[in-house]
């Protein structure tokens, strides 16, 4: 049994603004950029302008300000090193809102040595923020962000051209700025890009449209991140349910009770819908669908349920609900771009536990591919290993079957993290890419 893409479409969009409704949209923020471009006082500035900064945190920010205005970096770089260096180490998480959307934004290292955090933070987010200096221009690390945001995905781009203040707001900077950034993410997969120019220190553009550009026709960055368009970016066609928890009260208000709970990864789910369950192969349908306040018509990502099933089934945490007619490939090999996040390089024979989704299984590199440089775009042939935040092609082998897509059609099921086992830490990250 199928739905017609017609079908699944509306009902999502049904349900999209029925939670739009019920709690603010969510988006998604991370920021990149070189160092001392202005990304942690662009985050001041978009806290403070939308007031989501208290007077005591204001207060103490003046007062650790070092120079003549108050310093506004300082409500993201909490760390010691950070502000004894002026640059951004650790992936810095805020959380604002405004009264038409919620944010969660990740001021993200520019630092060459930090790639890793960067990778780290801009994973699930539906919008890169890349700062540009407009004394400066694009230099390598701009290339470097705008690549590794194609890379990982991300939907929309923002390009901030910051300082405009310092350049006498010259329309020629920006427009030069502009060209060349949209000639190189023409390059790249970067299906939408808006450039905007800004002083995140004096909050021109940012929340409000600034007198001092008579010449930009366009939004400020506060209202653009506002009304950008998020939710048909999900993949609404492929249904991917991971099972997290297998939820059996035994109790004698839920005597029966059976369900497996997880958070929707891609798709639709509706009760009656036939679902097939990986590893096992076997089909049923769905009984019901229970969300945090009692039963739901349909859940989507990135909606977190529990699903019961009229049949009683081998379900356990690790394995994977889906359509039969549209499952995900089930494999013991993986091709993937891995980002190495850990000082011992990754090397071939090495053994790994591999975490995708709610499955764990342990796998070996079979081979290194190449390593790419994400400055030129140059793949390396032959590199005979990983260095810490080293990017390339490698080919692992599990120990058993996962149930994966290509990260470029599901960013979910097509990511994956690597852990040492001896050490239980998290040393790369990889995206699934088509097999050679």
């Amino acid at each position: 049994m199928t739905d017609a893409p017609v079908d699944v479409h509306s009902a999502a969009a049904e349900a999209a603004a029925e939670i739009a409704t019920a709690r603010k949209d969510i988006l998604r923020i991370a920021t990149a950029g070189s160092v001392d471009d202005g990304k942690s006082t662009l985050i001041g500035r978009l806290l403070y302008d939308s007031k989501a900064v208290f007077e005591d945190q204001y207060e103490a920010v003046e007062r650790a300000s070092k120079g003549d205005y108050v310093d506004l970096a300082l409500l993201t770089d909490g760390l010691r090193a950070e502000r004894e260096q002026g640059i951004t180490i650790d992936v810095a998480y805020r959380y604002f809102a405004t009264p038409r959307r919620t944010f969660i934004l990740a001021d993200t290292p520019g630092h060459v040595q930090y790639t890793r955090n960067m990778v780290t933070g801009a994973s699930t987010a539906d919008l890169a923020i890349v700062l540009v200096d407009a004394r400066k221009g694009m230099v390598e690390q701009s290339r470097r962000h705008a690549f590794l945001a194609s890379l990982l995905r991300v939907p929309h781009l923002v390009v901030a051209v910051n300082k405009m203040d310092l350049v006498d707001w010259s329309e020629e900077t920006y427009e030069a700025i502009r060209d060349e950034f949209t000639a190189f993410a023409a390059k790249l997969d970067v299906p939408d890009l808006t450039v905007v120019p800004i002083s995140a220190l004096h909050g021109d553009n940012v929340v409000r449209r600034s007198e001092n550009t008579p010449w930009y026709q366009g939004p400020s960055l506060l209202h653009h991140l506002e009304h950008v368009h998020v939710a048909s970016d999900r993949n609404l066609i492929d249904v991917r349910f991971p099972v997290q928890y297998v939820i059996r009260p035994q109790s004698d208000a839920h005597h029966d009770y059976r369900g497996y709970a997880g958070t929707v990864a891609s798709g639709v789910l509706r009760p009656g819908d036939e679902v097939q369950v990986l590893p096992s192969g076997l089909t049923t349908t769905i009984a019901g669908i229970d969300g945090p306040r009692g039963p739901v018509a349909e859940a989507f990502a990135p909606m977190s349920v529990t699903v019961r099933l009229t049949d009683d089934l081998d379900v356990s945490r690790g394995d994977l609900i889906c359509r039969p007619a549209n499952a995900p490939h089930v494999t013991q090999d993986l091709d993937a771009l891995v980002c190495w996040m850990t000082d011992e390089p990754l090397r071939p024979r090495r053994r790994l536990a591999v975490k995708h989704t709610t499955r764990s299984v342990r796998a070996m590199v079979k081979e290194l591919v190449y390593r790419l440089d994400v400055n030129t775009l140059h793949r390396e042939q032959g590199a005979g290993e990983l260095g810490l935040n080293d990017i390339g092609r490698v080919r692992l082998r599990t120990t058993q079957p996962l149930f994966v897509d290509e990260y470029s059609r599901n960013r979910v099921t097509g990511r994956f993290i690597l852990v040492d086992e001896a050490t239980n830490a998290t040393v790369g990250a990889g995206m699934l890419v088509p097999g050679s």
